[in-house]
């Protein structure tokens, strides 16, 4: 049984039967859920509970995965992101990514946030790259520490410098959603608190949607928290709610520690 998680604020992302294979592996099933915008949505599970494989379908991602198979629907603002219409690259600059393990491109600083924006032709060189360079960098809370650097290449930064770049980078061509897989699992508690904080100013513009191991990291982060198990949703709602009172005996199991 799946409790639903009861929302005062408008969806963004709504998700209908979705179900996902990897070969004959059903990874993702029946997932029905809806996502509020404006708001940070964290999935938790134990490991290979299908987190991660359920966040890649949101910007279709696992399109560029081999024998993978996804039926039902992920529809942002009323569109089936899934419709022959959809142009999989346009969804995936609308909905940015930030994975696991901090990923600069192999360019300057300068360069990797602007990459994306003059292929897509948002911006032009000179002024406009160079205003948005400073508001991507100040809106990933980086802009101070590496304003006299910008030349210098992305990977000179530490790790958490490199995950605040990569969050820029996701900002730089305007998305209105964006995706975190354990943004901060590589990190010292430091980095992980400013990635936390920056999370909650980010919330204010975007929708948010992070998967994480650390339980208490959802507790502080998320306004809704779903209970991943064995591909299913378990359990969706307030995360004050779901850890303080969980509908399902699984879900307690889980954040008391019991398993997982």
């Amino acid at each position: 049984m799946k409790s639903s998680a009861r929302q005062t604020t408008p969806v963004k992302i709504k998700i209908a039967g979705l179900n996902l294979w990897y070969g004959d592996n059903h990874a993702v099933k029946g997932i029905d859920m809806a996502i509020p915008a404006n708001r940070i949505t964290a999935l938790i599970g134990p490991s290979g509970c299908g987190k991660s494989s359920f966040l890649r379908c949101i910007n279709r991602m696992n399109d560029l995965i081999d024998h993978v198979r996804i039926d039902g629907q992920v529809i942002v603002d009323g569109k089936n992101i899934y419709d022959n219409d959809v142009d999989e690259i346009a969804v995936r600059k609308r909905i940015g990514m930030v994975f696991q393990q901090p990923n600069p491109f192999p360019k300057s600083i300068y360069e990797n946030i602007t990459y994306a924006p003059l292929k897509h032709g948002q911006v032009r060189k000179g002024r406009e790259s160079d205003a948005l360079v400073e508001a991507s960098l100040s809106s990933a809370g980086l802009w101070n520490e590496v304003k006299d650097k910008l030349h210098s290449p992305g990977t000179s930064l530490s790790g958490g410098q490199q995950q605040r770049l990569c969050i820029a980078r996701a900002i730089a061509v305007s998305p209105d959603i964006i995706l975190m897989d354990e943004p901060s699992s590589a990190l010292d508690p430091i980095s992980t608190e400013k990635i936390e904080s920056l999370m909650l100013e980010l919330r204010e513009n975007y929708t948010i949607v992070i998967v994480t191991h650390n339980m208490q990291q959802a507790h502080r982060t998320a306004d809704y928290t779903a209970y991943f198990h064995l591909g299913e949703l378990v359990e969706y709602d307030e995360t004050k709610k779901l850890f303080m009172n969980p509908g399902q005996q699984l879900t307690e199991d889980y954040i008391t520690g019991r398993f997982g």
